[in-house]
């Protein structure tokens, strides 16, 4: 063999982001991706099971419980740029791998605690390092598929593991916490996280994106810890009632840094989030209304898990299994929807389908103690998952719209975080008005006894259920005044939009 030929067969056997030909270990490397992703979402619906057993085993009160979904989709939203720039710069196999140690090493960390303050930590780190994996997982996508029509299936699959995942989650965690215990949701993390180490080595490869790999830190602090004041802000007023003034420091300070962060990004060289991405009146409209369905929806999830297994005495696995009829309407309707985009456009979709979510949420409002869950339960969670999977598809698109190659990722990655912030506040939003409607309700009735305590907590389930729906007709306004982009504009990438 010539030194020519050698040379061609080492570059075959060692290939790289760049070179010709396509990567040999392509199809095992989106397994590894594939892996971790299903990870990060399991994390997202698991822990929602494992709740209710954890604030009995560490004396988490109602006004805290909160904190372990928001410290998760707080750091996650609110660091998921950064990240995305770390791994561009300091490269996305490494960042993927930090990622996955890290957020190994936090669960492990949530599954150890010994109180409310380790596992909040710990799952704040969970989404820390979730914003370092996330974007890196989907650059080596965009990196290692370099045919189109492989890209759009790897994305497929990616998308299928976003959608299908968290109803595994919901089995997996109501499985561990009846037969194992709650740690195990955290814990079930660090054989997965090892597992996809050991296959990322030789199957991933390194990439970096050129140029000026500035970091706009004072950006991400500024908007992390304002976001925090802000939850925390919810947290005291719960605690304390709107009517006590140590309230409101938390909500005056969390308005400096976020126009700080506004100041910051108008003046940086290389900012976190690029003012221009926001603009655009169908890009704005679309990440308003997806901040707007988070903060209405996301929280439902945490009041029924404990509304079955306190109320209806449900197990964690039949909690589990009673979710399930969410995630299947969520693919049935996503797959009309994905159908019908192309014909109608994104407004009439994401108005209609906000109006349908709003009713079904206004339907589950209806929740006594003794419900049962076929007659109230059921048809309004089938009804708000068709309703949410015509906004969810046509809100991908429009978060896009005339977005560029420079700042497509951004604007998914911008998207996405919209999605989480808003869960993150409506968690912190509504567990203080489910604590402050389920104490009026209890001191009106208190000739009850002991029933006015049951019926309150549940009174105050139903009274953010209501609320929430409130937030998804907003958003049904927003995207009905802002969304205006035609059927025949949509943007087409096939793998961004699933990003």
């Amino acid at each position: 063999m010539s030194q020519s030929d050698k040379t061609q067969s080492n570059k075959k056997h060692h290939w790289q982001p760049g070179d010709e030909g396509l990567d040999p270990n392509r199809w095992m490397a989106l397994v590894v991706i594939a892996i971790a992703s299903l990870m990060i979402v399991l994390d997202a619906s698991i822990i929602n099971l494992a709740l209710p057993k954890a604030q009995v085993a560490l004396h988490i009160s109602n006004v805290n419980r909160q904190w372990v979904v928001t410290a998760y989709s707080l750091a996650f939203g609110s660091l998921l740029l950064l990240g995305g720039r770390i791994a561009d710069y300091v490269g996305r196999k490494r960042v993927f791998m930090i990622g996955l140690l890290g957020f190994a090493g936090a669960s492990a960390l949530g599954g150890f605690s010994t109180n409310q303050g380790m596992l909040f930590a710990s799952r704040g780190l969970q989404g820390a390092f979730a914003a370092l994996l996330a974007p890196a997982a989907l650059s080596l996508i965009n990196v290692t598929f370099t045919v189109p029509k492989e890209r759009a299936r790897a994305f497929g699959v990616y998308g299928a593991i976003s959608g299908g995942g968290a109803a595994i989650g919901l089995i997996a965690g109501g499985a561990l916490t009846e037969f194992a215990n709650w740690r195990w949701c955290l814990f079930v993390n660090v054989p997965i996280a090892i597992i996809a180490v050991f296959l990322a080595i030789p199957n991933l490869h390194e990439s970096k994106s050129p140029g000026d790999n500035k970091y706009d830190v004072p950006g991400a602090v500024t908007v992390t810890l304002g976001l925090v004041s802000l939850v925390y802000g919810f947290s005291q007023a719960a605690d304390h009632g709107w009517g006590d003034i140590r309230t409101y420091p938390y909500f005056l300070f969390a308005v400096v840094l976020i126009a700080a962060f506004i100041g910051i990004e108008k003046m940086v060289k290389n900012p976190l989030l690029p003012l221009r991405v926001l603009s655009e009146r169908n890009r704005g409209g679309s990440y308003l209304a997806s901040l707007l369905t988070g903060t209405g929806l996301f929280a439902m999830f945490l009041f029924l898990s404990i509304y079955m297994q306190n109320f209806l005495h449900y197990s964690p696995l039949r909690s589990g299994f009673a979710f399930l009829p969410f995630s299947g309407g969520i693919i049935i309707g996503a797959g009309i929807a994905s159908q019908l985009l192309p014909k109608v456009g994104p407004r009439p979709l994401m108005v209609g389908g906000l109006i349908v979510g709003a009713g079904g949420l206004w339907l589950l409002s209806g929740i006594t103690p003794t419900s049962e869950y076929v007659k109230a339960i059921l048809p309004a969670m089938v009804i708000m998952s068709l309703g949410m999977a015509f906004v969810f598809i046509p809100s991908a698109s429009t978060g896009l719209h005339n977005a560029g190659e420079h700042d497509a990722g951004v604007a998914s990655a911008v998207l996405n975080t919209s999605q989480q912030i808003g869960g993150s506040l409506g968690a912190a939003l509504l567990n203080t008005v489910a604590i402050s409607s389920a104490s009026a309700y209890i001191k009106g009735h208190a000739a009850l006894g002991d029933k006015a305590t049951i019926y309150g907590q549940v009174h105050g389930f139903s009274t953010t259920f209501k609320i929430g729906a409130g937030f998804l007709l907003l958003a049904a306004l927003v995207s009905a005044l802002l969304i205006n982009v035609g059927k025949d504009s949509l943007v087409e990438h096939e793998g961004d939009a699933a990003l």
